[in-house]
């Protein structure tokens, strides 16, 4: 696929690579989803996936694992996958995608969640985000209203650092993190609560995860 270089895209979004909202998921946390997905009879093995944010590749690595295919872009060149804007139009030569999964940029969460409407309809939506993220009577309006989502929370905090990937250790952060699930049909009535259990990061974090 060519680099996406349109004015729009160079003049919308462009910012110096200091300023992105860069928090590198641990690889962990992208196969907690995967292996959810497996238990819930998810064909994921047999599918394809599109991680737009996808940064160095710390989420579409691991995805990488558990589905067929693994389409990755970000719109800033981390000199991994293709340059490209998710929150413009597609270019009319992508394969489409049986799941979009991502960490988005905090602020542009919402964009990215209408987005992935847009651009696959019936694709399902896993995004990882702040659990504060269900808070909110606009966001309720904007997105929850009609669109219920699993809440998949961690138990287990997720460590993720601006601009870099760490081993958790001494250093922690106060924050915690849901994957926010919406299947491929869509057809939610209610919105359900899950959890990633004690216990998962030790189970799937590798320490080659780390490594530069």
């Amino acid at each position: 696929m060519a680099q996406n270089k349109t004015h729009a895209v160079m003049a919308q979004r462009h910012e110096p690579h200091d300023s992105l909202d860069d928090f590198p998921t641990p690889p962990w946390a992208a196969r907690a989803l995967c292996e959810w997905l497996d238990d819930h009879k998810y064909p994921i093995a047999e599918q394809r996936a599109w991680e737009p944010a996808c940064g160095a590749g710390h989420m579409a690595l691991p995805l990488m694992e558990y589905f067929n295919t693994v389409y990755a872009s970000d719109v800033h060149d981390y000199g991994f996958g293709e340059v490209d804007d998710f929150l413009l139009p597609p270019q009319p030569d992508r394969e489409p995608a049986n799941w979009i999964i991502t960490n988005p940029p905090f602020k542009l969460a919402e964009e990215f969640f209408h987005q992935t409407r847009r651009v696959e309809p019936n694709a399902g939506i896993a995004l990882l985000c702040r659990s504060v993220w269900t808070e909110g009577v606009g966001r309720y309006q904007r997105v929850f209203k009609d669109h219920k989502p699993i809440v998949l929370q961690f138990c287990e905090r997720v460590t993720m650092l601006k601009g870099r990937l760490e081993k958790p250790g001494a250093r922690n952060t106060a924050t915690a993190y849901a994957w926010f699930i919406w299947p491929p049909d869509h057809d939610l009535v209610n919105s359900l609560l899950g959890w990633i259990k004690p216990g998962t990061r030790a189970r799937l974090e590798l320490d080659q995860d780390y490594m530069a």
